[in-house]
């Protein structure tokens, strides 16, 4: 005989669609049954749009979270014999921040596993550009990811699809419903994978600005304490950092290009916003994982950082001294006159190197790990008339004209004096005890 299911799938999303709270109960048969094929697809839109419009208490959003941890399997690393900590962006433009953190973090003898996945639109994957590194791989069982973490200390790998299934199905009608800006649902879905992923503590990278996923400081903060609650409550350290992405990090947005900056920060130089989000960034998850005082950046000049990454690379497969894929066509960009770059919006400079063939339309589609854009001047900074700006690279010139059809308007030169737009400090709040 079929199951007696406990509730009715249309009592619930009454229940949510007149502002009730749902119960521990409820919501927890519901992503189950929803998991086991029980609950439809247009009931489940209906609740994910009631969800929209009237919210979720802090208990409904945490008991979602665990509904949706509950429908895998949950990772422990709790035999490695040392602390574990892990970060997660919500995602930007030229945001390669995970390939000198995870290092940097891991040559202090803290475990990092940082499960990670590909881009989609103009926010970059981070497997995506490690496997421009001849030989990388990112898929790795969970055997491999304990046994790298404790004879390296740090792992970047690809999720496992045992790892909050849930969340794949809800995520994809999210998509299709206009229902994926709902805080309490973006906070479900990302912090089911990490409560699942098994780290002792975790630090968000939550961005705001044009050319982040929520465009408003307000809203990103309440998202940030939002998945700080989640995984306290879930008994993860949590916090989380509100940083700028009106303009783009760094000065690569690709991915051969941004693993090229990403070991010049390794090597103690690159970008100083790139080097200051990796310091902060690595300062809080060694807070957190009971390292308070460790001087992260002395690892970062002295080498030690370099070394754990060139380990991480080989231990999966990787060459860390051959040579980045480089594109065929380039087109510079120059300025029209004397004056300082007042402006430059990350979005359109994210869009220009997704439609170079940095990043991808669909999930299956392939990545040109060697397109992107180079930025050679960062707003604030002079320039001369015919100075070079940025860089546009593609492995096909048919893809340049488009791209620079995004860019019409991103970026202005003005006098000096003017005021720069889409300033202010990088790293603007920090969320948490």
């Amino acid at each position: 005989m079929p199951k007696v299911e406990p509730f009715d799938a249309v009592d619930v999303l009454r229940a949510k669609r007149n502002g009730q709270r749902l119960s521990t109960e409820q919501i927890g048969w519901i992503v189950d049954a929803y998991a086991r094929g029980r609950v439809a697809d247009e009931q489940m839109s209906a609740l994910l749009m009631a969800i929209w419009l009237n919210g979720m208490s802090r208990e409904e959003t945490r008991d979602l979270t665990l509904a949706i941890v509950a429908s895998g399997e949950r990772m422990s690393f709790a035999d490695l014999g040392k602390p574990t900590t892990d970060k997660h962006s919500t995602g930007g433009v030229g945001d390669k921040i995970t390939l000198p953190l995870t290092p940097l973090v891991a040559s202090f003898g803290v475990a990092v596993p940082q499960l990670s996945g590909r881009g989609l639109g103009h926010t970059g994957g981070t497997l995506d550009k490690l496997e421009s590194i001849p030989g990388w791989r990112a898929d790795l069982s969970t055997e491999d990811i304990v046994a790298q973490l404790r004879d390296v200390g740090g792992v970047v790998a690809a999720a496992g699809s045992g790892l909050a299934p849930a969340d794949k199905k809800l995520y994809a009608l999210r998509d299709t419903t206009a229902t994926v800006d709902a805080i309490p649902l973006m906070a479900s879905s990302i912090m089911s994978k990490k409560i699942a992923e098994g780290t002792g503590a975790l630090v968000l990278d939550v961005k705001f600005g044009s050319g982040a996923f929520l465009t408003d400081l307000a809203d990103a903060r309440e998202l940030a304490r939002t998945m700080v609650e989640l995984g306290e409550d879930a008994g993860v350290a949590t916090s989380a950092l509100l940083t700028n992405m009106n303009v783009p990090l760094g000065r690569a947005i690709g991915n051969a290009n941004e693993v090229a900056e990403s070991v010049a920060v390794l090597e103690g130089g690159g970008p100083a916003d790139v080097r200051e989000l990796t310091l902060a960034l690595a300062r809080e998850m060694l807070a957190l994982a009971g390292r308070p005082d460790e001087d992260v950046a002395a690892a970062l000049d002295d080498g030690r950082a370099l070394a754990t990454w060139r380990r991480m690379v080989r231990a999966q497969g990787g060459d860390p001294d051959a040579a980045l894929p480089t594109a065929r066509e380039h087109e510079v960009v120059r300025a029209d006159r004397d004056g300082v770059l007042v402006e430059q919006r990350a979005l359109p400079f994210g869009i220009a190197a997704w439609r170079l063939g940095a990043g991808r339309a669909r999930k299956e589609d392939p990545v040109q790990h060697a397109a992107g854009v180079e930025l050679h001047v960062k707003p604030g900074e002079a320039v001369r008339a015919g100075q070079p700006l940025f860089t546009l690279s593609a492995d096909e010139a048919a893809r340049i004209p488009r791209a620079l059809e995004s860019l019409a308007g991103a970026w202005r030169i003005g006098d000096a004096g003017d005021e720069v737009q889409g300033g202010g400090p990088l790293i603007a709040e920090r969320v948490g005890r």
